[in-house]
């Protein structure tokens, strides 16, 4: 049976073809205004408008910032934010974030200038975060409301929001109470004033009192239409996260570039070998290279045709695909050391539909440099001349080829130009081997490998090496060398507790990257109440943040006590409770989440450069973008480009990419996204509103909190 050997690493832890315009493609309407699909942020160096930005540069929608706090930053003008392009008035911006209602001095020009802009072009703001005041639509708090935190409350999408920009959402929206000695989010809650018009869209009970109070809600006057949001967030807590999309959806009316998906996808690597276990008297795991005590003996864990029902079983329940990395040298061992009989392998080669497949490498070795283990840390051995000696080209190509033999041989539905080497060996690892393998990418580029793994807390952006462009995956705090919750604990005690405590230090030699526990965790419980809810917390939070980078656990994860399945049901049941059924998790495999990636990185690129160009006349939207860059964009169901309906229907609207040959894109949006009407006569102004002079008596304002997490 094949053990897996291990290197301790001295760190913690189209839709269719592109068309232009074509012949009778519908036209601009000659008298609408042209609204560039472009958003204004207007910061005050606060975590609000910076989480806001974080989730237009995630999606890849194009935003401008100015911000307040910089000298010599652009003055907000009538200039600044409209002109006319070929004899027809042009709004530079689709939608304005300003850190709060009106953050400028009184009697501010700039506040007038945006003021009057909104209302001659319909173009919405958003409040980042704002005191609740008539101002802004609402009471103050004094008033029946309440000021103050907010952490560990179950706020709640309202009819309103579920019906228009939250409607992705099932309902619910918890906020965050990671440390009950920490404030982590501070709100004002509050009903509309007397008069007002405002909607409110995400609401919590207002303590001691039987009514709600809006978090997040619409106020429209003076021909223009706010967003007001009335709690302080930044872009890493779940509350934020949940919420991002729909403000991005009401700023721009569902018609923005970029786009933004929740996924998650979970690889399973060593699948048919076995994985060393660690022994919690000796705090090594026992064939691993750098556990050299003469009393280390090797624990092998590997899964049984038992934990294989379970996968398939689990899999049905949670309609997601796992894919299993594996190595078949694992099995031939297994055959060989008992008579030809392999249940695992039978099993999974019986049920190998169910899952995904991925070379693993046939043996899993190490494929770097040669390994020096006479010493502890093992370091990379070295010619007679001193360079260093490497794995050859041959040996890593026997390693891919070998196991895509055994793959075909199984009948495996492999992708078969994606790998993922054992312990992403052969790419660089610190501080052993600072580059890659040069053998590596000639190897990879021999057996027409375009994809291949790498580990992001290691290597996390995306590279070419040969002919393949690595894939980050997230690795789970959940050990390799743990079948048992007791030893993730005790393992997990040992990397996070102070040597004072009996741990290693790690935590003490690494502040940067490690925090200490306070004390051991209990290891019948700790695996449970502290690892679990930590695990999916960080998952769920990448699920979350619009990122399809895949996460990584072990075959030894699904055996013994199947400790990987409480924090993967953590996540996919709790998002399941948080998301409308057209909201799904999107589960790619691998190549797929690559080539997202790739498309991304060259977006984004195009979108720094001032390359793409993009902007709506009426019921049609033009993108100009590089020829070979795709064009992705969130549009209304319904919207067509050249006659065919773009996109995919994700969260109430349509998402997608599609390829520019470097000619102009012409998408037609629906009748019922038809835009805000707009007054562009040249003669509208609007008197901005004036700081308010109207605070009750004994009320002083407060300054907005800043989370500090």
């Amino acid at each position: 049976m094949k053990r897996i050997p291990r290197t301790t690493v001295l760190t913690v832890g189209a839709l269719i073809a592109a068309l232009g315009l074509p012949a009778g493609a519908a036209q601009a309407d000659d008298t609408a205004p042209r609204i560039d699909l472009r958003v204004l942020v207007v910061s005050d160096g606060g975590p609000a408008t910076d989480a806001i930005a974080s989730e237009l540069s995630a999606a890849g929608t194009p935003f401008t910032t100015v911000d307040l706090t910089q000298a010599g930053r652009p003055v907000i003008d009538a200039g600044f934010l409209a002109d006319t392009v070929d004899g027809r008035p042009r709004a530079k911006f689709q939608a304005v974030v300003l850190p709060n209602d009106n953050p400028f001095a009184a009697g501010s020009a700039e506040m007038t200038a945006l003021a009057a802009y909104e209302q001659t072009y319909a173009v919405p703001q958003v409040d980042a975060y704002t005191y609740a005041r008539p101002e802004a639509g609402l009471q103050y708090p004094v008033y029946g409301g309440y000021s103050g935190s907010v952490d560990g409350v179950q706020a709640a999408v309202t009819v309103a929001g579920r019906s228009g920009p939250f409607g992705y959402l099932d309902g619910a929206v918890p906020f965050e109470d990671n440390d009950p000695a920490v404030g982590e989010s501070y709100a004002y809650l509050s009903t509309p004033a007397a008069g007002s018009d405002f909607t409110s869209y995400v609401d919590a009970p207002i303590p001691g009192q039987s009514t709600r109070g809006s978090l997040v809600g619409e106020y429209r006057h003076d021909g223009r239409r706010e967003l007001v949001v009335t709690f302080v967030y930044n872009q890493y807590q779940q509350q934020f996260r949940l919420l991002a999309r729909g403000i991005v959806e009401w700023m721009t009316g569902g018609v923005h570039l970029g786009a933004s998906r929740n996924y998650f996808a979970v690889h399973v690597d060593d699948v048919f070998a076995a994985d060393d276990r660690w022994n919690s008297t000796l705090n090594c795991t026992p064939g691993d290279v750098d556990c050299t005590d003469p009393n280390a003996t090797p624990d092998p864990i590997r899964m049984t045709a038992a934990d294989v029902d379970h996968a398939t079983a689990w899999q049905t329940a949670h309609d997601f695909t796992l894919d299993l990395a594996y190595n078949g040298a694992g099995s031939v061992d297994q055959r060989e050391d008992n008579n030809g009989v392999d249940a695992l392998a039978d099993k999974l080669i019986a049920d190998r539909d169910a899952f995904r497949w991925i070379n693993h490498t046939y043996t899993h070795a190490f494929l770097g440099c040669v390994q020096d283990t006479a010493v502890v840390p093992w370091k990379c051995a070295t010619n007679a001349d001193g360079s260093t000696r490497w794995v050859s080209r041959t040996e890593i190509s026997d390693e891919i080829a070998n196991n895509r033999v055994f793959g075909q041989t199984a009948g495996l539905p492999l992708a078969e130009d994606e790998l993922v080497t054992g312990e992403h060996s052969g790419l660089k690892v610190l501080p052993q081997q600072p580059v890659d393998n040069p053998n590596l990418a000639l190897a990879l580029t021999d057996n027409g490998i375009g994809w291949t793994g790498s580990d992001n807390s290691r290597d996390p952006g995306p590279r070419q090496v040969g002919s393949a462009t690595t894939v980050p995956r997230y690795p789970m705090n959940v050990f390799y060398n743990a079948g048992h919750a007791a030893e993730q604990v005790d393992e997990y005690n040992w990397i996070y507790t102070s040597r004072a405590q009996g741990g290693s230090g790690i935590c003490e030699d690494n502040p940067a990257t490690t925090t200490c526990l306070a004390a051991p965790l209990n290891t019948t419980t700790g695996y449970a109440d502290h690892i679990v809810p930590l695990e999916t917390k960080i998952a769920l939070g990448h699920v979350l943040s619009n990122d399809p980078k895949p996460h990584f656990i072990h075959q030894s994860n699904l055996a013994e006590d199947r400790i990987a399945y409480p924090v993967l049901n953590g996540v996919l049941d709790g998002y399941a409770a948080l998301f409308a059924a057209d909201t799904p998790v999107v589960n790619l495999r691998m190549k797929d989440v690559g080539t997202e990636l790739k498309r991304r990185a060259a977006w984004s690129a195009a979108v720094q450069s001032g390359s793409v160009t993009a902007y709506r006349i009426g019921d049609v939207v033009t993108v100009e973008a590089p020829a070979g860059v795709d064009v992705t964009a969130t549009v209304p169901t319904g919207t067509t480009l050249a006659g065919t309906a773009f996109g995919t229907a994700y969260a109430g609207g349509a998402s997608g990419w599609t390829p520019s040959t470097g000619s102009a894109l012409g998408l037609t949006l629906p009748a019922a996204a038809a835009a805000p009407a707009a007054d562009v006569s040249g003669t509208a102004t609007v008197t901005a509103p004036a700081p308010d002079t109207r605070i009750p008596a004994g009320v002083t304002e407060q300054v907005p909190y800043t989370a500090d997490n």
